[in-house]
């Protein structure tokens, strides 16, 4: 025939795709009616050419080979559909899931514009004007109804795909606990292996139904006899009428020892469990049920309503039950697709979610080549949509049909990561042939019996051809997970896919794979962040902050900025090689809060409602019992004869019953029945003239030791995050001495660690000469490390080294190891309690051994979100470069003082003095931030000058 021949192809390149689809159909009925004639003379001749067979008997006419080549012609000379609308409904533009969509239909060369829903978005309310129709809709979450309503009113044109099967929609709906497309009388007495309430619906978020667990609970005898678990498979169907659907790789797997669903790829499941041969029937049983499932459902609903979209597809979740057999039973079946049951179904459900999306999108829409003809103009669907055909017995292919035939081609070529469920090569199971029987034969029988023959071939062939994973034991070994690339591969793209995050952050710029620096903003109340960056090649290995780091984690985000280094890594050398670093920023704002007015109420907290560290006391915010509005904390004239006073946080609010209306700037530390002085600069540098302040402790320790350095000399000079021993003596013109030790040095192995003992030591040496007498200050506390032994060794080193008259202030214990965070320990809320009656019996015994105690930990509990930079969430101060705004730390101080004075000191002196002040800093000088830790240092300050705040009072124990 003279259309075949390839010089006519190689002439005909500029031919447009809807003239080259009209005459492949030509091409195929010329066969069909030719080889019907045919038959007829060999009938009367007696004799029966065996390439051609009855269309009774389920056979195409032509040979499959030669329809594959006929395909091909068109699949090299195939326009681009050009214009892609992505529905975003529920999801913002930042969304990773709308970032996929529009990146990989960019990929493949289409041309995609966003809009929230159909009704809404002009590209589908003026469908053409601007000369190009829309191709593909994608509805997102949120958006599904809009779209449905788009397809049963507007009527799509056949070449137009949703992702969304009307049909399916109703037959799937949950109908008084049972699904619709159950309820047709004609499947009465058909044993389908699906549960009635297969289709009811599921809450989101929840993990697994209490039914998902019940089904589980087997006894150990039954689980060693077979395999005992629940398997979420995702299915895509590409068509409904005639059906096509495909089964994606990887499913998710609880067993009856698994706490959680996991992602896995199917076969290897079945493999590792059942061995090879018993691996591939059970795949195939499990195919042949979900076949059987749809066919019923496509049966049922296809009488009742009439295709309204013949290239629309869909998404699926099955999940089925295994009972200690290889035969499943369906207990859920679900429109979309669903990852609840996973630990972390928010993030690592959300990049499993993605790779089946990505591998959908790129089923469907095979990339454009740069020689394609370009977008379908409307006067090309036209032709399309009224050319009509007329062949011999009516075995005329409509030309969505033929597209349909086309795209399945197409499918069978590029299913890399599906198999092919619908049609399959065998034959039909009995239960299916069961199912054609009880539904009336549809008026265009004929045709759609041939279409369906000539798929059945088509996926005939490419089984045969192409050997698939279940038919080769190499290719299934091959087929290992994405992270389970071999080592030996070197990473040659460098690059992140995307950067899933959980809360979602909105990145700025928009994630770019060639963009490495990122920021984002979050609320106050969100305090840790997952992150897991996802590489564009398997062969890439990610580690986040250092060479070593884990390749994903949750991390404390401090008030602030903080910064997270994302490493794109080559490992396969000796030596790991870092090819590329990201960098994400992400600035956690303060707390909301109101200025203060006219009328206000005073409201204290004791604890945060979010952490509750004491259950015998309220928690949030109460009314300050007193008169209101007087425009002063009350607050009793006597000062506190300790630092550990019982007290609690107050607030100036319009309503205790909504923190959201505080001025949380005024937000002061009060003890119960007296007031902590405040040290003036002048007086506060005559207290520490000839002293020696000597610390001993961890990072919080430090964060005081800095703020009374910045206190004493108005500004800090010189800081750095010492993790050994540092003696400062520019402090107080000279006449000041501050020595720390850092206890203790946990990166150290347990056998090189210097003990506390020794560490003392080592500070007092480097301090010497000392002064036996309140002269000579130490400070020892940290986090959470002291312990009534430390008490002891400090009591011992100082009588031995006859320093037993020194003032010891000890710094009790701090909130902090409360979050849950990869690669350190993490509290929970019971040992987060039981840190309270540690504290106590600490701050009890150093009173009873004369020393000082200064309760961090009371004071660090109601306020435990503010803590600033470092993954153990302790730090409740950091260093910083102060901007020319500063003021002097103690003119911001938020302790409560006397009546009659001001909550806050800030501002007091003249513009010009405090000008005057800014000027006359050294050209480098640091400020010690954070609210917190301020409280704290100035508690200690007033214990360590006790003489000079309480004239003529002795120091009480």
């Amino acid at each position: 025939m003279l259309l075949l021949r390839p010089g006519w192809m190689l002439r005909r390149r500029s031919c447009t795709a809807p003239a080259l689809l009209l005459a492949l159909a030509a091409v195929v009925f010329y066969h069909t009616s030719t080889v019907e004639r045919s038959q007829v003379r060999d009938a009367q001749r007696g004799q029966r050419n065996k390439s051609v067979m009855h269309r009774r008997d389920g056979v195409l006419p032509l040979e499959p080979e030669q329809l594959r080549s006929l395909l091909e012609v068109y699949r090299s000379k195939r326009s681009c559909a050009g214009k892609v609308i992505v529905l975003t409904g529920q999801h913002v533009a930042s969304n990773t899931e709308v970032h996929l969509y529009q990146r990989v239909l960019q990929e493949q060369g289409y041309r995609v514009d966003q809009g929230r829903y159909a009704e809404t978005n002009a590209g589908i309310r003026h469908d053409g004007r601007d000369g190009q129709e829309w191709s593909v809709l994608i509805c997102l979450k949120g958006s599904e109804k809009s779209c449905l309503r788009k397809i049963n009113f507007a009527h799509p044109q056949p070449y137009q795909r949703v992702n969304i099967i009307p049909a399916f929609v109703g037959a799937f709906l949950d109908m008084g606990g049972v699904c619709r497309f159950l309820t047709d009388s004609r499947l009465a007495g058909v044993s389908l292996p699906i549960i009635p309430s297969a289709c009811a619906f599921s809450r989101p978020g929840t993990k697994g139904t209490e039914e998902d667990w019940n089904l589980l609970t087997q006894p150990s005898s039954l689980a060693s006899q077979g395999l005992v678990a629940i398997v979420n498979v995702y299915v895509l169907v590409t068509s409904a009428t005639p059906l096509t659907a495909f089964l994606h790789q990887t499913g998710l797997v609880k067993t009856h020892l698994d706490k959680n669903s996991y992602a896995t790829k199917l076969l290897e499941f079945f493999s590792e469990r059942l061995g090879h041969t018993l691996a591939l029937k059970t795949f195939e049983l499990m195919k042949q049920v979900i076949s059987e499932v749809l066919t019923a459902a496509v049966l049922a609903t296809a009488s009742s309503s009439p295709p309204r979209c013949p290239l629309c597809f869909q998404l699926m979740t099955f999940t089925f039950h295994y009972n200690a057999s290889v035969h499943p039973v369906v207990i859920k079946i679900q429109t979309d697709l669903h990852f609840d049951s996973m630990k972390d179904p928010n993030l690592d459900g959300q990049v499993t979610k993605e790779y089946v999306l990505e591998d959908m999108l790129r089923l469907l829409f095979p990339e454009c080549r740069i020689d394609d003809d370009g977008p379908r103009s409307t006067r090309d669907a036209t032709e399309v949509k009224y050319s009509g055909c007329e062949w011999l017995n009516g075995l005329c292919l409509s030309p969505e049909k033929m597209l349909l035939l086309l795209q399945f081609h197409q499918q069978l070529r590029t299913s890399d990561n599906f198999h092919l469920l619908h049609p399959r090569s065998s034959h039909f199971s009995d239960l299916q042939h069961d199912l054609i029987q009880r539904f009336p034969v549809a008026k265009d029988d004929g045709k759609a019996q041939f279409l369906s023959v000539v798929l059945k071939q088509l996926s005939s062939y490419y089984t045969e051809r192409n050997h698939t994973d279940s038919d080769d034991p190499a290719s299934l070994r091959h087929n290992k997970s994405h992270s389970d690339t071999s080592d030996s591969e070197k990473c040659l793209d460098p690059h992140l896919r995307q950067l899933y995050t959980d809360p979602p952050l909105v990145l700025s710029p928009a994630f770019n794979p060639w963009v490495k620096e990122y920021r984002a903003d979050v609320p106050f109340d969100t305090i840790t962040i997952r992150i897991r960056p996802e590489p564009k090649s398997a062969q890439c290995h990610i580690h986040l902050d250092e060479h070593r780091g884990p390749r994903m984690a949750n991390y404390p985000v401090g008030l602030g900025n903080s910064r997270i280094n994302i490493l794109v890594a080559d490992e396969s050398g000796a030596e790991p090689v870092v090819m590329t670093i990201y960098t994400l920023h992400i600035f956690r704002e303060s707390r909301p809060s109101l200025p203060m007015f006219d009328e206000y109420v005073m409201c204290g907290f004791v604890q945060d409602c979010g952490l509750v560290v004491r259950p015998d006391q309220p928690c949030g915010l109460e009314p300050i019992a007193g008169p209101k509005s007087s425009g002063k904390p009350q607050a009793t004239a006597q000062p506190c004869s300790s630092g550990d006073e019982a007290g609690r946080w107050v607030v100036p609010c319009l309503s205790c019953s909504d923190n959201r209306t505080c001025d949380w700037r005024e937000v002061a530390w009060q003890p119960d029945s007296c007031y902590h002085p405040v040290l003036e600069q002048p007086l506060l540098q005559t207290c520490m003239m000839d002293k020696k302040v000597l610390f001993i402790g961890d990072s919080t320790n430090r964060g005081m030791m800095y703020y009374l350095m910045e206190r004493v000399n108005t500004t800090l000079e010189d800081w750095d995050k010492a993790h050994d021993t540092i003696v400062y003596h520019n402090l107080n013109q000279g006449r000041t001495l501050i020595s720390y030790s850092y206890y203790p040095q946990f990166w150290l192995h347990k056998s090189l660690r210097p003990t506390f003992q020794r560490a003392l030591q080592q500070l007092l040496e480097r301090s010497r000469p000392l002064e036996n007498s309140p002269q000579t200050v130490l400070v020892v506390g940290g986090v959470q490390w002291l312990s009534l032994d430390h008490l002891k060794t400090i009591q011992k080193v100082l009588e031995r080294e006859k320093l037993q008259n020194i003032m010891v202030v000890v710094k009790s214990l701090g909130m902090g190891f409360h979050l849950t965070v990869d690669g350190i320990r993490s509290l929970s809320l019971s040992g987060v309690q039981e840190l309270y009656g540690i504290n106590k019996n600490i701050l009890e015994s150093a009173k009873r051994l004369g020393y000082e105690a200064i309760d961090t930990f009371s004071i660090t509990m109601g306020r435990y979100k503010e803590f600033l930079q470092g993954r153990c969430a302790c730090h409740f101060h950091e260093v910083r470069k102060p901007s020319i705004s500063t003021v002097p730390a103690h003119r911001r101080q938020q302790i409560v003082r006397p009546a009659g004075e001001s909550v806050s000191d800030t501002g007091t002196r003249p513009a010009s003095a405090q000008q005057q002040e800014l000027w006359s800093l050294p050209s480098i000088s640091y400020h010690v931030k954070g609210a917190v830790n301020q409280v704290y240092s100035e508690i200690l300050l007033s214990r360590v000058c006790v003489p000079y705040v309480h004239s003529g009072t002795k120091r009480q124990h």
